[in-house]
C-alpha cells in the first residue's frame, strides 16, 4: 500500500500515464491552489506553477495553506508543502506568455484573471488549454459546467474572452470551466465552496486529458 493505492484501484494501468504528464498551473489562488492539492494528490508527478503575488489576510477564506504563510510568496509557500513541484515566481501578463515556451508541457492549466494574458494563452496553447472563468461572486458548486470555448455561458467574464477572440479571428475550440449562475454581487466576493470546486473541476479535466494522451 501506498499514498496512491486508492486511485490506483480506480485508474489501474491508466496511472502510470500521470507519471509521465507534464503540467504548467497557471494561478495558484482560490481555483488554482485547490487544483494543485487534487493534481499533486492524484499521481502527477511533474507539476510547475506560476504566479508572482503574496498571501495576505483576505486570502484566508479560500486559499490553501494561506493562513499559515500570510505575507509570503504563494509559490514558495506552496512548495514546502507539495516539495516536489517546480515554481516559478512571475507574473503572468500577455507579454510573459508571449515570449514564454510551453512546448515541453502536455497541459496547460489557465486560473488567472487577467483578460489580455487569457486571450493570449488561448491563441499560443488552445491545444493543451484548460481554462477557469469568473468563479468569484457565487454560492452555488452545481452550477459549474465545463465545455469548449464557444459553448459557455452565464458568465461575463467568458463572455469577454470570446468577444477579444473574435475581435483576433481566433475561432479554436478549447476547454473551459464556467458557472452558469447569476453573480450576487459586484464586487469579487468569494465562497470557497465555488472557487475551489473551479480546481477540482480543473484537475479532474487534466486528469482526463492525461489518460487520453
Amino acid at each position: 500500500m501506498d499514498r496512491y493505492s486508492r486511485i490506483k484501484l480506480l485508474l489501474k494501468d491508466d496511472f502510470k500515464k500521470l507519471e509521465d504528464v507534464k503540467v504548467i498551473l497557471l494561478g495558484v489562488g482560490g481555483v488554482g491552489s485547490f487544483c494543485l492539492d487534487c493534481l499533486y494528490r492524484s499521481g502527477f508527478r511533474d507539476i510547475t506553477i506560476v504566479d508572482f503575488d503574496r498571501y495576505d489576510v483576505t486570502n484566508q477564506n479560500r486559499q490553501m495553506w494561506s493562513e499559515l504563510h500570510e505575507g509570503e510568496y504563494k509559490v514558495e509557500a506552496l512548495k514546502e508543502h507539495y516539495p516536489d513541484i517546480k515554481i516559478i515566481n512571475q507574473k503572468i501578463d500577455k507579454e510573459w506568455i508571449e515570449s514564454f515556451d510551453f512546448s515541453e508541457y502536455d497541459i496547460v492549466l489557465d486560473a488567472i484573471d487577467d483578460t489580455k494574458a487569457k486571450v493570449e494563452l488561448a491563441k499560443k496553447c488552445y491545444k493543451k488549454l484548460i481554462s477557469s472563468f469568473g468563479s468569484a461572486k457565487r454560492v452555488d458548486p452545481t452550477k459549474i459546467e465545463v465545455s469548449d470555448i464557444w459553448k459557455s455561458k452565464g458568465d461575463r467574464f467568458g463572455a469577454k474572452i470570446r468577444y477579444e477572440l473574435r475581435k483576433a479571428r481566433f475561432k479554436k475550440k478549447y476547454t473551459v470551466i464556467y458557472s452558469t449562475e447569476e453573480a450576487r454581487c459586484k464586487e469579487k466576493g468569494s465562497f470557497m465552496a465555488v472557487t475551489a470546486s473551479f480546481g477540482l473541476a480543473m484537475c479532474s479535466q487534466a486528469l482526463k486529458k492525461a489518460l487520453n494522451k
